[in-house]
């Protein structure tokens, strides 16, 4: 009697728990900007790895969120001549959310795999550092090597952006529970500071007074190789008109278990039949 009254109050969000997964991602990030030769490539890349849940709608549309951790890198030295003279580098965790719909061409009631796309909405938290000639940690954004809070019409950026991640996998179903997958993903965003490097340089006295020395040394590092001393205000130093963004190859894993184990703990009879996603009243 207890297990019927059990069953009975669960019934609606089993049938709901059949469409339920949780998702797990591993794979490299990258940076893209103006501290990278190349757009998209393996190179200077970091692991990442997001945790998520996703929730079949239909047989082709899942709702999916993940929650991701990885890091940013770029470095003039391994970029074009003109970047080396610069000298700059910058590394950066991130903290990255998304909420985004999956359509996928087939359906796994009647294939074992699939391609998909997906797009959605998201946000990413940013703190871009560096390390100065003797080896220390040193964060930019105070430093405001731009002039960003001090100098007239130049505004402090902020370290939490939105951004739109959107993309393209595919997917296969090793059993009635468990999906693996591959996965590239793009992060769209709407700043030009990931890598603290955006429009032109400041002027060194204005820097120097409103900033330090600090500030000074790390806005422009040319002079560390040799190069040329710091150069006149207004001389550019990166190109706002193409934001920074991220991308990142993974390999996706997909499970149900939870669900089928709470049902054997409360004592339900199995529903499993040979396709793979819907409500057990919707199979039929």
């Amino acid at each position: 009697m207890k297990n019927l009254l059990l069953a009975f109050c669960c019934f609606p969000i089993l049938c709901l728990g059949q469409n339920f997964y949780f998702s797990g991602r591993l794979g490299l990030a990258g940076y893209q900007g103006d501290l990278k030769a190349k757009a998209i490539s393996l190179s200077q890349t970091k692991p990442m790895l997001s945790i998520g849940a996703r929730y079949d709608l239909s047989e082709h549309i899942t709702a999916r969120s993940y929650l991701t951790f990885t890091s940013l890198k770029a470095d003039d030295k391994k970029g074009t001549a003109i970047m080396q003279q610069r000298n700059l580098n910058f590394k950066s965790k991130i903290l990255d959310w998304e909420l985004a719909a999956q359509y996928s061409l087939f359906s796994l009631n009647d294939r074992w795999w699939t391609p998909y796309v997906f797009a959605g909405i998201g946000a990413f938290h940013f703190n871009p550092y560096t390390k100065d000639s003797a080896g220390h940690k040193t964060f930019l954004k105070p430093l405001s090597t731009e002039g960003e809070g001090f100098m007239p019409g130049v505004k402090n950026y902020k370290l939490m952006q939105v951004c739109i991640p959107f993309g393209f996998g595919a997917e296969y179903s090793l059993n009635e529970d468990m999906r693996l997958g591959i996965e590239f993903g793009y992060r769209k965003t709407f700043t030009d500071y990931i890598d603290d490097v955006s429009t032109v340089y400041v002027d060194q006295n204005s820097l120097l007074a409103a900033r330090g020395q600090t500030a000074v040394d790390l806005a422009w590092r040319g002079d560390e190789k040799g190069g040329s001393p710091y150069p006149a205000a207004g001389a550019p130093r990166g190109n706002s008109n193409r934001k920074d963004n991220y991308y990142y190859f993974a390999i996706t894993y997909t499970v149900r278990y939870f669900f089928d184990k709470y049902k054997q703990i409360v004592g339900l009879p199995s529903v499993k039949k040979p396709k793979r996603v819907g409500c057990p009243a919707s199979r039929q």
